[in-house]
């Protein structure tokens, strides 16, 4: 029953209602309905305004800041993310590789060329980590599957089969495919820390490369390669003169200039 809406009409007609009513007991029965009344409508408007006021506080907590707080610290463009995945699968299956030449490979020359990989793709790899880490880039934690194959085929051979296999595959192959990855990734990568590092690892690669290629067991094809690129490189320098950056040849280094421009 709406006492609201009664204790209205009521008021307006009491002849119709409480004809022949003593008066006491007609203003006795008008003031609890208008008390009645009073209080249903008091308890509805205090509702709306509850529900009203918790509305407008989920939609304010909604959109929250752990979200938006974890976008900026992982905010990099999605090909800059995709080179340092890329490039860190690539390092870590030639230390990998280079590991298991001590065991498994017989040359001298080879061993020495895997130590300097290990060596120098291990701080590479380690500086990249905490570059991935300081962008906000969660690197895997195991080789794409590709990868993994070419770790387990190349740990099913041993002496010179394994030698061979692994300067051309991984010295040759695999530094042929990085410096290419590199050099485009110096001309496209917005991260300016990350493009600092992509440049002053690209010499290295360089460097591998040309080392892997002068291997008895990089076949005669790299080796006429590396021929034509250390002849390219000494075009224009004076007879005698030693061609610009080129790394002492005892150290097994390379040119310092950019692979194949």
């Amino acid at each position: 029953m709406n006492f609201l809406h009664l204790s209205t009409r009521m008021t307006q007609r009491p002849g119709r209602y409480f004809r022949g009513w003593p008066a006491a007991t007609l203003a006795g029965l008008l003031a609890a309905s208008l008390s009645t009344a009073w209080s249903q409508g008091a308890a509805g408007i205090g509702s709306k305004s509850d529900s009203a006021t918790s509305g407008q506080g989920a939609a304010v907590t909604q959109p929250g800041t752990s979200t938006r707080s974890m976008s900026d610290k992982s905010r990099i463009v999605r090909a800059d993310r995709r080179f340092i995945e890329e490039a860190a699968a690539s390092g870590q299956m030639e230390v990998q590789a280079a590991q298991m030449v001590a065991s498994r490979g017989s040359d001298k020359a080879v061993k020495d060329y895997a130590a300097t990989l290990i060596e120098q793709h291990g701080i590479a790899n380690t500086e990249l980590t905490q570059l991935a880490a300081t962008l906000g880039v969660e690197l895997p934690s195991s080789l794409p599957r590709a990868m993994r194959n070419e770790v387990e085929k190349l740990g099913k051979r041993t002496g010179t089969e394994f030698d061979r296999e692994f300067v051309r595959e991984v010295g040759i192959k695999e530094h042929e495919q990085d410096i290419k990855r590199y050099q485009k990734a110096s001309n496209d990568v917005k991260e300016p820390q990350l493009k600092a590092w992509v440049d002053k690892t690209l010499p290295m690669l360089q460097q591998h490369l040309a080392a892997a290629q002068k291997l008895p067991q990089a076949g005669s094809d790299a080796a006429a390669a590396t021929r034509i690129q250390q002849q390219r490189m000494g075009a224009g320098a004076g007879a005698g003169d030693k061609p610009a950056n080129q790394v002492n040849p005892g150290t097994g280094g390379g040119s310092m200039a950019p692979y194949g421009r």
